[in-house]
């Protein structure tokens, strides 16, 4: 039998099968076979990496002593501390960054430093962000300044700092583009001689480490009980930034995520369970994909339209009524950023409806003075995913352009941007997801050359969408005991997605239009039915109107609860129809 239609062009791409691996993940971990299956679709071969995936205990964190200049950190902040010297944490405005300023300030005051912060708001004016602090902190009469999210790409910036006679730790997790910033100390796991074992670390995960060793360095120096700060009561922020800015969900990162979630459920930093309140989230409930789509979203609407000071203010206020009035508010303001993101959205889905041509490059640039620069990075995150492309949106304002830009695991981007580096007034960021301001009168030649670029390296299949396959199944497979066991594999995330299942099902009843623009489906596979929904696929009704159809579908088996009863529902992915 083949597939005789597809709902769109998408690769299916089916597990790897090793049924003597399987075999042996099930008989070491007692695991269900569909579960042993996934784990070798996703590339475990070792008995001791699905151990450690699966069973990972906070003892197993890397030492933050692998960080290298990290001993310079914790002797100059030591310094501060004992001279009553003014610290200024100087933060990143995503919740990344947020996050982070929040954990060192919160931290470095248990300890008793005098400590002020700083998140800048972003201008197309203001190319080197890192400048605005200097007044402040000389105005504070800061004598060290840590950056937290930031600094890798501003030796310039560092520089000019240092000429006022202040010291700068950076602490950041962006790859290092240039020269390296000349300071106290630079603690970040991609620098290039760097012997820190996870390179994915974010900016606030590298603020923990920073956290965890001066409680390190003080025990040592025999100043602190080991005991008097719990590290552990940090982890609900340290969840809340590494979800947010995407963070690898393996290794290190899925110790952190996963008892930082169980620390988010319980919090009590009342700013934020004011903001997981006016998300509607239940924060005894909560999972990564609320932090992801909720709560992250509203922190973050701060810095891409508003003040991202009143984030920190928010994690770090203790006063009931204060934070019910700033959650709100950044509520309000979270309405704000959807409506702008729905008008510039809008603006740039016609314009490639009517220039149907782009499509013809393997990757896209668009420009305009019409589109904010705060939205950016969320537009362009949709157009990369939507168009399988590598995908840059600047926004222009005066003879400034500021890029945001996103990309598919085939094509990273920070050597195109190194290689476009003469064109450029500067850039940072990851290989998937980076920045970059330019000076407009460079703009055509940087087009042509990221696209031509682009052109020669990606292949039509590059840019094709695809559906990575964890398991066939049968919907007997599918109880509440073995969605239960699937648990293990949680906290979900970046490299660490929902598990998607396939199987050949035949539809009983013609499918119901729900929500306007999703499909209920009726299925039954070895005499057992079970409802699908496909959201957004309403367009697709039409293909499944005839009666008996046999569907190939790919899906997310989940929990639904409706009137206080459970019922096994699939989230359907992809279909195909099978003649």
């Amino acid at each position: 039998m083949f597939p005789e239609t597809k709902i769109e062009n998408i690769i299916w791409i089916y597990p790897k099968d090793d049924g003597n691996l399987v075999n042996s993940f099930i008989k070491e971990f007692h695991i269900h076979p569909v579960t042993a299956q996934v784990l070798v679709s996703r590339g475990f071969k070792k008995k001791t990496d699905v151990h450690r995936f699966l069973y990972a205990k906070l003892p197993q964190l890397h030492s933050p002593s692998l960080l290298l200049d990290i001993d310079k950190a914790t002797q100059r902040i030591h310094k501060a501390i004992k001279s009553k010297e003014k610290i200024l944490i100087f933060g990143d405005n995503d919740v990344d960054g947020i996050s982070g300023t929040t954990l060192l300030v919160d931290f470095l005051r248990t300890l008793g430093a005098n400590v002020s912060f700083y998140i800048p708001n972003r201008s197309l004016h203001k190319n080197h962000i890192l400048l605005d602090a200097i007044d402040f902190a000389s105005q504070e009469k800061s004598g060290l300044i840590i950056t937290v999210d930031c600094g890798i790409t501003a030796s310039k910036e560092i520089e000019e700092v240092s000429k006022k006679n202040i010291d700068v730790i950076i602490t950041d997790h962006h790859e290092p583009t240039d020269k390296i910033p000349h300071c106290v100390a630079t603690l970040n796991p991609k620098l290039i001689n760097s012997t820190y074992p996870n390179r994915d670390l974010t900016g606030v995960g590298v603020a923990f480490k920073l956290a965890h060793a001066m409680i390190n360095y003080l025990v040592s120096k025999g100043e602190m009980q080991s005991d008097l700060i719990d590290l552990k009561r940090y982890l609900d922020l340290v969840a809340l930034g590494t979800i947010a800015d995407m963070g690898a969900l393996t290794g290190e990162n899925r110790i952190l995520v996963k008892y930082g979630l169980q620390q988010l459920q319980k919090t009590q930093r009342i700013g934020l369970l004011k903001l997981i309140h006016v998300s509607e989230v239940n924060p005894e409930e909560i999972a990564t994909i609320d932090v992801a789509s909720k709560v992250a979203p509203r922190l973050n609407s701060l810095g891409r339209i508003g003040d991202p000071r009143k984030g920190v203010e928010l994690l770090l206020l203790r006063d009931m009524q204060e934070a019910e009035s700033l959650a709100k508010e950044l509520d309000v303001m979270n309405k704000e950023r959807q409506r702008i993101e729905r008008h510039d959205s809008e603006d740039i889905e016609k314009y490639l409806e009517k220039n149907s041509e782009i499509f013809n490059e393997k990757a896209i640039i668009l420009d305009s003075d019409k589109w904010h620069s705060g939205i950016i990075p969320i537009i362009s995150a949709r157009i990369a995913k939507q168009y399988n492309r590598p995908t840059i949106i600047i926004s222009r304002e005066g003879n400034i352009g500021k890029g945001s830009l996103r990309t598919i695991p085939e094509y990273p981007i920070l050597q195109s941007l190194k290689d476009n580096a003469d064109l450029l007034l500067n850039y940072g960021g990851h290989d998937y997801a980076a920045g970059l301001t330019i000076d407009i009168k460079n703009l055509p030649e940087f087009k042509r050359r990221f696209i031509e670029a682009a052109n020669k390296k990606l292949k039509q299949q590059d840019i094709s969408p695809k559906l990575k396959i964890d398991a066939k199944v049968s919907f007997k497979d599918l109880t509440f005991e073995f969605l239960e066991s699937l648990t293990l594999l949680e906290p979900y995330g970046t490299e660490n997605p929902q598990v998607i299942l396939y199987t050949i099902a035949r539809q009983v009843l013609p499918p119901k239009v729900i929500g306007k623009k999703h499909l209920k489906l009726s299925l039954e596979e070895s005499d057992r039915f079970l409802e699908g929904i496909g959201f957004n696929m309403e367009g697709h009704k039409g293909q499944l109107m005839r009666k008996n159809l046999q569907l190939l579908i790919a899906f997310t088996p989940h929990v639904n609860v409706y009137l206080n009863k459970s019922s096994i529902q699939l989230q359907i992915r992809d279909f195909q129809i099978i003649e």
